[in-house]
């Protein structure tokens, strides 16, 4: 019989966790997390982690196993998850993979090419770009390098943006030229499944859990995170605006409003991204029999065939 990975992916506040349980209640197995800050354990609240009640119902992994000060990166992650994988996969026959940070589930998935090691003198232009012209000069350096990777990376986070740079000093390659590269050949089945909501519901969905989050304590967590926003780990909505806030750029009103705000043009990356891959199937939040059913079905039209 195969080992199944079943990815239930979907735009920030589109209940994946919510999805994720339900689906892995009925199969019997665990989650793991494909949230690339859910990692931390000192962001609980600005990450909307599962909370401890959600994790008592099913086993979570990769979830608060780094601290921000740790490096960490989706070639760390492929290697991680891909060991821990072969772990569960001797329990289980499927497991449950959900999040929304798309390059980590595609890295898994497909895995990433071979990319040589940066050197330092590479390393130093890059980050003298950042440091000397900002966020917008690593933007215009990717967006010139690399068009096709400029269109769908997160544009405001500098280290995915100095990352693809890298490579392309590095090789004389776009960045994208690895990432499109033939499959690697997985030894489990993956069954890809997304969640659409409706624009106006999300949007709402969005602005809610954003005050739940400030009524949860968000303010506190990104004051005791404050000495550390220097971090990659901290260049991460809900944090950067509140540390305007602390440094007094903005008033608290603005920077809750500016994190709704960057949220809603989060969630419209991750559905840019994922509408690429025609592997995805789509269900409503509210047909999650129907994924239940059709990832059932998927399994078993597997194993019938063999």
């Amino acid at each position: 019989m195969d080992n199944f990975l079943v990815v239930i992916a979907g735009p920030t506040a589109s209940g994946k966790t919510a999805a994720a349980i339900k689906i892995a209640k009925a199969l019997g197995t665990v989650i793991i997390s494909a949230d690339s800050r859910q990692f931390y354990k000192e962001l609980p609240i600005g990450t909307a982690a599962p909370t401890k009640d959600e994790q008592s119902e099913v086993q979570h992994y990769m979830i608060h196993n780094l601290t921000v000060e740790d490096k960490y990166d989706v070639a760390d992650y492929e290697k991680d998850v891909l060991i821990l994988l072969k772990e569960l996969f001797l329990k289980h026959n499927v497991v449950v993979m959900t999040g929304g940070s798309g390059l980590f589930i595609d890295t898994v998935c497909n895995g990433l090419d071979s990319i040589p090691d940066i050197s330092e003198e590479n390393r130093k232009l890059v980050n003298d770009l950042y440091v000397n012209g900002g966020l917008i000069a690593l933007q215009n350096e990717v967006e010139r390098l690399d068009p096709e990777y400029y269109n769908i990376v997160d544009k405001k986070n500098p280290r995915r943006l100095q990352r693809a740079i890298e490579v392309c000093y590095q090789t004389n390659r776009p960045y994208s030229s690895f990432r499109n590269n033939k499959t690697k050949i997985r030894d489990f089945k993956i069954i890809k499944v997304a969640l659409l909501r409706e624009r106006n519901e999300l949007i709402s969905r969005i602005n809610q859990r954003v005050e739940m989050m400030v009524n949860d304590g968000l303010l506190e967590e990104a004051r005791s995170m404050y000495p550390y926003r220097h971090l990659n780990s901290l260049n991460t909505v809900g944090y950067k605006e509140l540390f305007d806030y602390f440094d007094g750029n903005r008033t608290l009103n603005e920077a809750i409003e500016q994190i709704k705000i960057n949220t809603r043009q989060y969630a419209k990356r991750q559905m840019t991204w994922l509408r690429r891959n025609n592997d995805y199937k789509w269900f409503e939040p509210d047909k999650l029999d129907e994924m239940l059913d059709y990832i059932q079905t998927e399994i078993k039209k597997d194993n019938d065939i063999q």
